[in-house]
């Protein structure tokens, strides 16, 4: 995250199923609804950023905030085309992992109060083998038709923190959702890339073998 960026004590909240938000990944969405219409509105006032949550399986909507995953992605908006029909389109860069605290109000939108999250990420052997594992794997999807966008793909080649390729791979090529949650809720780097190793051998298949 950008040190010049510092987190408000409280951000609205978008639950969505299936899509969840990781730090330095670009999330685009289409705001619709009216709530998130007013959501939008509330945090182009304030911040800037809002967070988007998972919704918990087997429900359709939310209801309130149990219906949905309480460790979440905190994203600031880059950009935001408002369209005549009142709908907007924007991309959402992701800053850091959170922990909702409590809600302020869970209607018409959530607004949580939010703590963040640190990896426990300690330099070493372990996590620079494991890194490379991750790249390893990232070149056989490549060779296989799958790549992650040309400026990404560039920045891979020199990248040096192994918590942004956890990230970045995770947000990426991971398809599960429970299983992208759990690598968001996943604060041991080591056990992240362990777990990106995992689920990037077993969703791809002979392709990452």
């Amino acid at each position: 995250m950008d040190p010049s960026i510092s987190l408000p004590d409280q951000v609205p909240v978008m639950p969505l199923p299936g899509a969840l938000l990781f730090p330095n990944a670009l999330l685009p969405l289409h705001i619709f609804e009216p709530r998130y219409q007013q959501m939008l509105d509330h945090a182009l006032r304030e911040h800037r950023m809002f967070s988007v949550a998972l919704m918990k399986p087997q429900r359709e909507q939310w209801e309130s905030t149990v219906d949905f995953f309480h460790v979440a992605g905190v994203g600031l908006i880059r950009a935001c085309v408002g369209r005549s029909d009142g709908t907007s389109n924007l991309i959402l860069q992701g800053l850091r992992r959170v922990q909702f605290t409590g809600f302020e109000q869970s209607a018409p939108f959530p607004i949580a109060r939010i703590e963040p999250l640190e990896s426990e990420s300690t330099s070493s052997v372990e996590t620079d083998a494991l890194g490379a594992k991750v790249i390893e794997l990232y070149s056989t999807l490549k060779s296989a038709g799958r790549q992650l966008p040309e400026k990404v793909d560039k920045y891979l080649a020199h990248l040096s923190d192994m918590e942004m390729l956890a990230d970045l791979m995770a947000a990426t090529f991971v398809n599960d959702p429970l299983r992208r949650q759990q690598l968001l809720e996943e604060l041991s780097l080591n056990r992240r890339l362990r777990l990106v190793i995992q689920y990037l051998r077993e969703e791809t298949g002979s392709a990452a073998a």
